[in-house]
Protein backbone atom coordinates (compact mmCIF):
# COMPACT_ATOMS: atom_id res chain seq x y z
CA UNK A 1 0.00 0.00 0.00
CA UNK A 2 1.83 3.29 -0.99
CA UNK A 3 1.07 6.39 0.97
CA UNK A 4 2.19 10.05 1.30
CA UNK A 5 4.76 11.23 3.96
CA UNK A 6 4.88 14.23 3.18
CA UNK A 7 3.38 16.45 0.50
CA UNK A 8 3.71 20.28 -0.24
CA UNK A 9 2.78 22.66 -3.47
CA UNK A 10 5.72 23.98 -5.46
CA UNK A 11 5.09 27.31 -7.69
CA UNK A 12 3.96 26.88 -10.78
CA UNK A 13 0.65 24.31 -9.97
CA UNK A 14 3.52 21.14 -8.77
CA UNK A 15 3.98 19.30 -5.71
CA UNK A 16 6.62 17.87 -4.06
CA UNK A 17 5.48 14.58 -2.69
CA UNK A 18 7.59 12.01 -0.89
CA UNK A 19 5.65 8.74 -0.79
CA UNK A 20 6.46 5.04 1.23
CA UNK A 21 5.20 1.46 0.65
CA UNK A 22 3.61 -0.13 3.40
CA UNK A 23 3.73 -3.99 3.14
CA UNK A 24 2.27 -5.34 6.01
CA UNK A 25 2.24 -9.25 7.37
CA UNK A 26 0.24 -11.16 9.99
CA UNK A 27 0.78 -8.75 12.30
CA UNK A 28 1.13 -4.93 12.20
CA UNK A 29 2.43 -4.22 16.32
CA UNK A 30 6.14 -4.33 15.25
CA UNK A 31 7.61 -1.76 11.99
CA UNK A 32 11.07 -2.13 9.91
CA UNK A 33 11.84 0.51 7.31
CA UNK A 34 14.03 1.24 4.87
CA UNK A 35 14.86 4.33 3.33
CA UNK A 36 17.13 6.05 0.97
CA UNK A 37 17.17 9.32 -1.31
CA UNK A 38 18.47 11.20 0.66
CA UNK A 39 20.80 12.60 -1.82
CA UNK A 40 19.79 12.79 -5.41
CA UNK A 41 22.68 11.85 -6.72
CA UNK A 42 22.91 8.38 -4.91
CA UNK A 43 21.05 5.72 -7.00
CA UNK A 44 22.31 2.08 -5.61
CA UNK A 45 19.19 1.96 -2.99
CA UNK A 46 17.06 2.27 -5.84
CA UNK A 47 17.73 -1.04 -7.18
CA UNK A 48 17.62 -2.30 -3.30
CA UNK A 49 13.91 -1.03 -2.55
CA UNK A 50 13.13 -2.43 -5.66
CA UNK A 51 14.06 -6.04 -5.01
CA UNK A 52 12.80 -5.54 -1.38
CA UNK A 53 9.40 -4.44 -1.98
CA UNK A 54 9.37 -7.13 -5.05
CA UNK A 55 10.48 -10.25 -3.08
CA UNK A 56 8.30 -9.13 0.37
CA UNK A 57 5.17 -8.88 -1.59
CA UNK A 58 5.94 -11.91 -3.75
CA UNK A 59 6.57 -13.86 -0.38
CA UNK A 60 3.98 -12.05 1.91
CA UNK A 61 2.75 -14.79 3.53
CA UNK A 62 6.22 -15.34 5.22
CA UNK A 63 6.13 -11.79 6.22
CA UNK A 64 5.32 -11.15 10.07
CA UNK A 65 4.73 -7.01 10.89
CA UNK A 66 5.19 -4.02 9.06
CA UNK A 67 7.84 -3.06 6.41
CA UNK A 68 7.95 0.32 5.07
CA UNK A 69 10.05 1.69 2.30
CA UNK A 70 10.95 4.89 1.02
CA UNK A 71 12.72 5.20 -2.06
CA UNK A 72 12.91 8.85 -2.34
CA UNK A 73 13.32 11.04 0.70
CA UNK A 74 14.91 13.66 -1.77
CA UNK A 75 12.40 13.56 -5.53
CA UNK A 76 13.43 16.70 -6.02
CA UNK A 77 17.22 15.76 -6.16
CA UNK A 78 17.00 12.51 -7.88
CA UNK A 79 14.70 14.18 -10.76
CA UNK A 80 17.43 16.78 -11.31
CA UNK A 81 20.51 14.73 -10.77
CA UNK A 82 21.36 17.20 -7.43
CA UNK A 83 22.93 15.84 -4.23
CA UNK A 84 20.95 18.41 -2.32
CA UNK A 85 17.26 19.93 -2.58
CA UNK A 86 17.55 22.00 -5.97
CA UNK A 87 16.76 25.96 -5.09
CA UNK A 88 17.23 25.23 -1.04
CA UNK A 89 20.75 24.72 -1.18
CA UNK A 90 20.57 22.02 1.41
CA UNK A 91 22.13 18.87 2.37
CA UNK A 92 18.86 17.22 3.51
CA UNK A 93 21.04 14.74 5.76
CA UNK A 94 22.12 17.91 7.55
CA UNK A 95 18.80 19.32 8.47
CA UNK A 96 17.08 16.49 10.16
CA UNK A 97 15.39 16.28 12.67
CA UNK A 98 13.45 19.43 10.83
CA UNK A 99 11.16 21.76 11.76
CA UNK A 100 7.30 21.90 11.53
CA UNK A 101 7.40 25.37 11.10
CA UNK A 102 10.62 25.98 9.12
CA UNK A 103 10.44 26.19 5.70
CA UNK A 104 9.73 23.37 3.10
CA UNK A 105 12.61 21.33 3.49
CA UNK A 106 12.93 21.73 7.14
CA UNK A 107 8.72 20.69 7.83
CA UNK A 108 9.57 18.02 4.73
CA UNK A 109 12.22 16.07 6.58
CA UNK A 110 10.25 16.50 10.36
CA UNK A 111 7.66 14.21 8.83
CA UNK A 112 10.12 11.60 7.63
CA UNK A 113 12.13 12.08 11.06
CA UNK A 114 8.37 11.71 12.77
CA UNK A 115 7.04 9.04 10.77
CA UNK A 116 10.29 6.86 11.21
CA UNK A 117 10.13 7.41 15.05
CA UNK A 118 9.47 4.15 17.11
CA UNK A 119 10.22 1.53 14.22
CA UNK A 120 12.01 -1.27 15.58
CA UNK A 121 14.83 -0.73 12.51
CA UNK A 122 15.33 2.13 10.51
CA UNK A 123 18.03 0.77 7.20
CA UNK A 124 19.66 4.18 6.18
CA UNK A 125 21.22 3.65 2.68
CA UNK A 126 23.51 5.89 0.78
CA UNK A 127 26.14 5.46 -2.07
CA UNK A 128 29.63 7.29 -2.49
CA UNK A 129 29.67 10.38 -4.22
CA UNK A 130 31.10 10.22 -8.02
CA UNK A 131 34.49 10.64 -6.80
CA UNK A 132 34.47 7.54 -4.64
CA UNK A 133 33.39 3.59 -5.00
CA UNK A 134 32.87 2.13 -1.83
CA UNK A 135 32.42 -1.47 -0.72
CA UNK A 136 29.50 -2.28 0.92
CA UNK A 137 29.86 -1.48 4.28
CA UNK A 138 28.16 -0.47 7.25
CA UNK A 139 28.68 3.66 9.30
CA UNK A 140 28.65 3.61 13.26
CA UNK A 141 28.93 6.12 15.49
CA UNK A 142 31.29 5.13 18.22
CA UNK A 143 28.80 6.34 20.60
CA UNK A 144 25.92 3.81 18.89
CA UNK A 145 28.10 1.23 18.48
CA UNK A 146 27.09 -1.43 21.27
CA UNK A 147 23.94 -1.62 20.44
CA UNK A 148 24.44 -1.45 16.65
CA UNK A 149 27.24 -3.20 15.66
CA UNK A 150 25.42 -7.06 16.38
CA UNK A 151 22.55 -5.23 13.66
CA UNK A 152 24.86 -4.49 11.42
CA UNK A 153 26.63 -7.81 11.26
CA UNK A 154 23.51 -9.52 10.38
CA UNK A 155 23.48 -7.28 6.75
CA UNK A 156 26.83 -9.35 6.48
CA UNK A 157 28.13 -6.43 4.75
CA UNK A 158 32.45 -6.74 4.21
CA UNK A 159 33.09 -3.84 6.40
CA UNK A 160 31.83 -1.79 9.81
CA UNK A 161 32.94 1.71 10.29
CA UNK A 162 33.25 2.99 13.47
CA UNK A 163 33.91 6.28 13.54
CA UNK A 164 33.72 9.29 16.19
CA UNK A 165 31.25 11.19 16.54
CA UNK A 166 31.64 14.68 14.18
CA UNK A 167 29.63 17.75 14.70
CA UNK A 168 27.98 17.62 11.34
CA UNK A 169 26.95 14.19 12.19
CA UNK A 170 24.67 15.63 14.81
CA UNK A 171 22.17 16.72 11.85
CA UNK A 172 21.83 13.76 10.42
CA UNK A 173 18.49 11.34 9.87
CA UNK A 174 20.63 8.72 11.71
CA UNK A 175 21.96 10.82 14.40
CA UNK A 176 18.57 11.73 15.15
CA UNK A 177 16.67 8.96 14.82
CA UNK A 178 19.71 6.94 17.19
CA UNK A 179 19.39 10.05 19.66
CA UNK A 180 15.63 9.77 20.16
CA UNK A 181 15.83 5.74 20.57
CA UNK A 182 15.09 4.60 17.45
CA UNK A 183 17.82 2.24 16.06
CA UNK A 184 19.22 3.73 12.67
CA UNK A 185 21.95 1.73 11.13
CA UNK A 186 23.79 3.64 8.00
CA UNK A 187 24.93 1.27 4.82
CA UNK A 188 27.22 2.97 2.63
CA UNK A 189 27.67 1.35 -1.33
CA UNK A 190 28.80 1.99 -4.67
CA UNK A 191 29.48 5.01 -6.50
CA UNK A 192 26.89 8.29 -7.11
CA UNK A 193 24.88 8.42 -10.31
CA UNK A 194 25.28 4.67 -10.89
CA UNK A 195 23.58 1.16 -9.64
CA UNK A 196 26.16 -1.70 -9.23
CA UNK A 197 23.78 -4.18 -8.88
CA UNK A 198 25.63 -7.03 -6.90
CA UNK A 199 25.93 -5.05 -4.63
CA UNK A 200 22.05 -4.22 -4.15
CA UNK A 201 21.25 -7.82 -4.43
CA UNK A 202 23.73 -8.99 -1.52
CA UNK A 203 22.07 -6.20 1.11
CA UNK A 204 18.98 -7.31 -0.16
CA UNK A 205 20.01 -10.88 0.55
CA UNK A 206 21.11 -8.99 3.66
CA UNK A 207 18.26 -7.18 5.12
CA UNK A 208 16.35 -10.49 4.92
CA UNK A 209 18.53 -11.89 7.34
CA UNK A 210 17.96 -9.10 9.43
CA UNK A 211 14.26 -8.98 9.05
CA UNK A 212 14.37 -12.46 10.04
CA UNK A 213 17.00 -11.83 12.52
CA UNK A 214 14.20 -9.82 14.59
CA UNK A 215 10.86 -11.50 13.47
CA UNK A 216 9.89 -10.39 10.79
CA UNK A 217 10.50 -12.71 7.86
CA UNK A 218 9.97 -16.69 8.51
CA UNK A 219 11.36 -17.54 5.49
CA UNK A 220 14.58 -19.30 3.81
CA UNK A 221 17.18 -16.52 3.27
CA UNK A 222 20.02 -17.07 0.53
CA UNK A 223 23.07 -15.58 2.22
CA UNK A 224 26.57 -16.49 1.56
CA UNK A 225 28.82 -16.28 4.59
CA UNK A 226 31.59 -13.86 4.68
CA UNK A 227 34.17 -12.71 6.43
CA UNK A 228 33.30 -9.63 7.94
CA UNK A 229 35.75 -6.89 9.41
CA UNK A 230 35.11 -4.16 12.17
CA UNK A 231 37.06 -0.95 11.88
CA UNK A 232 37.71 -1.33 16.12
CA UNK A 233 40.12 -4.93 14.76
CA UNK A 234 42.89 -2.19 13.35
CA UNK A 235 42.74 1.45 12.25
CA UNK A 236 41.92 3.23 8.78
CA UNK A 237 43.87 5.10 6.92
CA UNK A 238 43.70 7.83 4.47
CA UNK A 239 45.80 7.98 0.84
CA UNK A 240 45.46 10.96 -0.78
CA UNK A 241 47.03 12.45 -4.26
CA UNK A 242 50.70 14.01 -4.07
CA UNK A 243 50.49 15.86 -6.97
CA UNK A 244 47.35 16.55 -9.77
CA UNK A 245 47.11 14.50 -12.74
CA UNK A 246 45.31 11.31 -13.81
CA UNK A 247 44.56 8.46 -11.78
CA UNK A 248 44.65 5.26 -13.69
CA UNK A 249 44.04 2.57 -11.22
CA UNK A 250 45.61 -0.97 -11.37
CA UNK A 251 43.72 -2.52 -8.72
CA UNK A 252 40.08 -3.18 -8.12
CA UNK A 253 38.24 -2.47 -4.83
CA UNK A 254 37.74 -4.71 -1.82
CA UNK A 255 41.15 -6.15 -2.28
CA UNK A 256 44.38 -6.93 -0.23
CA UNK A 257 47.39 -5.19 -0.40
CA UNK A 258 51.05 -5.72 0.45
CA UNK A 259 52.86 -2.47 1.74
CA UNK A 260 54.51 -0.86 -1.03
CA UNK A 261 51.77 -2.66 -3.41
CA UNK A 262 50.92 -0.36 -6.39
CA UNK A 263 47.26 0.93 -6.03
CA UNK A 264 47.61 2.62 -9.27
CA UNK A 265 49.45 6.07 -11.76
CA UNK A 266 49.01 9.51 -11.92
CA UNK A 267 49.64 10.64 -14.92
CA UNK A 268 50.22 13.66 -17.08
CA UNK A 269 48.18 13.11 -20.54
CA UNK A 270 49.85 16.22 -22.25
CA UNK A 271 53.41 15.10 -21.64
CA UNK A 272 52.93 11.29 -21.92
CA UNK A 273 54.56 10.56 -18.16
CA UNK A 274 53.36 8.88 -15.21
CA UNK A 275 53.73 11.48 -12.43
CA UNK A 276 52.96 9.25 -9.64
CA UNK A 277 53.17 6.26 -8.56
CA UNK A 278 50.34 5.37 -5.74
CA UNK A 279 51.42 2.46 -3.80
CA UNK A 280 49.89 1.22 -0.73
CA UNK A 281 50.89 2.18 2.81
CA UNK A 282 50.53 -0.70 4.97
CA UNK A 283 49.49 -4.10 4.51
CA UNK A 284 45.43 -3.69 4.46
CA UNK A 285 42.08 -3.83 2.34
CA UNK A 286 41.15 -1.13 0.35
CA UNK A 287 37.19 -0.74 0.86
CA UNK A 288 37.24 2.43 -0.72
CA UNK A 289 38.65 3.47 -4.08
CA UNK A 290 38.88 6.70 -6.67
CA UNK A 291 36.25 6.37 -9.03
CA UNK A 292 37.25 9.94 -10.86
CA UNK A 293 39.72 10.09 -12.81
CA UNK A 294 41.11 13.80 -12.35
CA UNK A 295 42.53 14.20 -9.14
CA UNK A 296 44.59 17.37 -7.62
CA UNK A 297 47.04 17.54 -4.59
CA UNK A 298 45.25 16.21 -1.53
CA UNK A 299 42.54 14.44 -3.26
CA UNK A 300 41.04 10.76 -1.43
CA UNK A 301 42.74 8.24 -3.72
CA UNK A 302 41.80 5.65 -1.61
CA UNK A 303 41.32 4.65 2.09
CA UNK A 304 42.66 1.63 3.47
CA UNK A 305 41.76 -0.82 6.57
CA UNK A 306 44.75 -1.80 8.21
CA UNK A 307 43.93 -4.87 10.30
CA UNK A 308 45.57 -5.41 13.81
Amino acid sequence: MVTEVFSSELPIDERLTIRKNIIKGDKSNKRFCVVTGTHGDELEGQYVCFLLSQFLQEHIDEVDGEIDIYPALNPLGIDSITRGIPNFDLDMNRIFPGDPHGAMAETAANAIYNDLLGAEMVIDIHASNIFLREIPQVRINVKNADLLVPYGKELNVDFIWIHEAATVLESTLAHSLNSAGTPCLVVEMGVGMRITRHYGVDLVNGILQLLKSLGFYKGDVDVESKEQYVSTQGEVEFLNAGCSGIFIPSIDNNQWMKKGEEIGKIVSALEGKVLETVTSPSDGLVFTLRAYPIVYEGSLMARIFKKN
